[in-house]
């Protein structure tokens, strides 16, 4: 029986002279061989053992050396935290060292998920030379894009983040040094820093997570934000990679982007004619497929399709050269709900997708679940606008879909009743469908709209009505008016007047059966998955409560406005 090897908190130093507290999982007296490695923020200690996405002891059974990483200025390495911003040149390092070990046969691949992926495509940038294939899953593209901003509006899930596993950790560093603790009147919990207002004022975050405060400083684009860009750098990025994500995590518009970004502008043939994407119906915390409100089956989960045997598979075949079909296999494998199969596909998306609108109807009236708004092929007439008033501090609640949020039943697939009964809720639906409709694909919402606002959002939600009546969201979106036209030069409102707004509702893979009804949910907040917008067309991070106004906002479908929603429609 072979015999493990695990040395513990070996420091590695980098470039700067700080060292970072690396883990060594390998076999006794076994020859040089691939290395895999992690770099974590989240405790190198807590990612040992088996789980449905990977395994490391599987890894080193299968001829692997594994490395994981505590990364800079997180738990038992030196220096100072500073998210994504570090990673590039830190990872580069990382992968040299590992590179360069006794135990080494000179190639790398990485893997993990979550910030895990950011440690991979961030050093990728700078195509390093031992880097010969990733594994990233539920990560990010861009640390502005989709990440820290959707659509312009804040999102949330990095102040949850920064609350539950920033600050505490942060906290117990420096207590570990000896140093004094701040001290506070008022706790800091996730709920209380969602509406605290403005957000990120408690002295906790400022103390211990001063980087938030850039990151609301800097609210579009800008140049801030391109050393922390993964797709910024597509074209150098040489390595193949399989990306996994999931249709509830926060990252599957990410993930779709790394893999069709790769393979337009990936840096070498092998990067652009190899990479692979897995989705799932899956969240960020959740592989499973198991929820409280929808079960997708055993099949569904990532355990069953040996998720942890096909990254070995990828790395067999790209560290080791091990001719095992992995590379010649389709690209695209999704999980398509509704019918709650597993699909393979030859791209994305799909080369047969055929986009059809479904245009909003009502008699002016869609407010909520009780009104009269409709969804159909059918372009619309002579029809009055809907109409309804946007209070900040009454938001629309998050209930489920692509979010990370504390409790059991907050991710994920959950029925939309409740949220639909509200008047600043517009509820557009199908008849029951009297044949199944296949959509699989990215979704676009065009909506014309105007406000009695300088500035204010916009939301849109697909959801599909089970024949019970069953609301379940599918995707979701959102876009902060002031963007109409670019997130990187805001234009504020002229009020009443009428602006044509596209909302990136980002993709799903869902067959509406027979039946069922395909639903569009309007609104202008989703909190706390994102921020609340003041309507003042002020800068919103910075802004009190006492500011914060309400807005009229009207949503236009008739000849002249046909406000509609874009689906990408599968005829098989």
């Amino acid at each position: 029986m072979p015999t493990f090897l695990i040395e513990k908190n070996i420091m590695v130093p980098l470039r700067d002279g700080v060292q970072l507290a690396t883990d060594v999982y390998r076999l006794h007296d076994a020859p040089p061989a691939p290395v895999l490695i992690a770099r974590t923020p989240y405790n190198k200690e807590g990612i040992l053992g088996g789980s449905d996405t990977f395994d490391i002891m599987r890894a080193v059974q299968a001829g692997y050396v594994v490395v994981v990483q505590d990364v800079r200025g997180r738990y038992d390495s030196e220096g100072a935290f500073s998210p994504h911003f570090q990673e590039t040149a830190d990872g580069v390092d990382a992968f040299a060292w590992a590179a360069a070990q006794p135990w080494s046969s000179g190639v790398v691949g990485a893997f993990g998920g979550s910030y895990l992926g950011g440690t991979q495509w961030l050093p990728a940038r700078e195509n390093p030379a031992a880097l010969r294939a990733m594994a990233p899953s539920i990560a990010a593209s861009d640390s502005y894009d989709g990440c820290s901003y959707q659509g312009g509006a804040k999102v949330l899930h990095d102040l949850r983040w920064v609350v539950a596993n920033i600050v505490p950790a942060e906290m117990a560093r420096r207590a570990a040094r000896g140093e004094p603790l701040l001290e506070s009147d008022t706790p800091l919990d996730v709920d209380g820093a969602f509406t605290e207002l403005p957000l990120a004022t408690h002295p906790f975050i400022r103390e211990y997570a001063s980087f938030y405060l850039d990151w609301l400083a800097h609210p579009t684009p800008d140049d801030y934000w391109l050393p922390a860009s993964q797709r910024a750098g597509y074209t150098q990025i040489t390595a193949p990679a399989l990306n996994i994500s999931g249709w509830y995590d926060i990252f599957p518009w990410s993930t779709l982007q790394n893999y069709t970004g790769m393979k337009q502008s990936g840096g070498s043939e092998v990067a652009r004619c190899h990479q692979r994407v897995i989705i799932g119906p899956w969240t960020h915390m959740n592989f499973t497929g198991s929820f409280p409100e929808r079960e997708f089956g055993a099949a569904a989960s990532a355990a069953a399709i040996d998720l942890a045997g096909i990254q070995l598979r990828w790395f067999d075949r790209w560290l080791k050269g091990v001719e095992n079909g992995i590379d010649q296999e389709p690209p695209v494998m999704i999980l398509v709900m509704g019918v709650d199969e597993w699909r393979t596909e030859a791209d994305w998306p799909l080369p047969d997708t055929r986009y059809r609108p479904y245009y909003l109807h009502s008699g002016g009236g869609a407010n909520s679940l009780r009104g009269d708004g409709a969804l159909s092929t059918e372009s619309p007439g002579d029809e009055a606008p809907d109409v309804y008033l946007y209070n900040p501090l009454r938001p629309v609640p998050t209930v489920g879909g692509q979010v990370i949020l504390p409790g059991g039943n907050a991710m994920g697939p959950r029925d939309q009743r409740a949220v639909e009964l509200r008047d600043d809720v517009l509820v557009y639906s199908t008849p029951p469908l009297e044949q199944a409709v296949e959509v699989i694909g990215p979704i676009e919402l065009r909506l014309f709209v105007s406000s009695s606002a300088r500035d204010t959002d916009f939301t849109g939600k697909l959801v599909d009505v089970y024949p019970d009546g069953r609301a379940m969201i599918l995707t979701e979106g959102i876009l902060r008016a002031r963007y109409h036209n670019s997130l990187t030069e805001p234009e504020l409102l002229e009020a009443d007047t009428v602006y044509e707004l596209r909302l990136d509702l980002w993709a799903t893979a869902n067959v509406f059966l027979s039946g069922h009804r395909i639903r569009l949910e309007v609104s202008s907040s989703n909190f706390p998955r994102f921020d609340r917008n003041s309507n003042t067309g002020g800068v919103i991070a910075s802004e009190p409560r006492g500011e914060y106004r309400t807005a009229v906002n009207r949503i236009l479908h008739d000849r002249a406005h046909p406000s509609h929603l874009l689906l990408p429609v599968i005829e098989r």
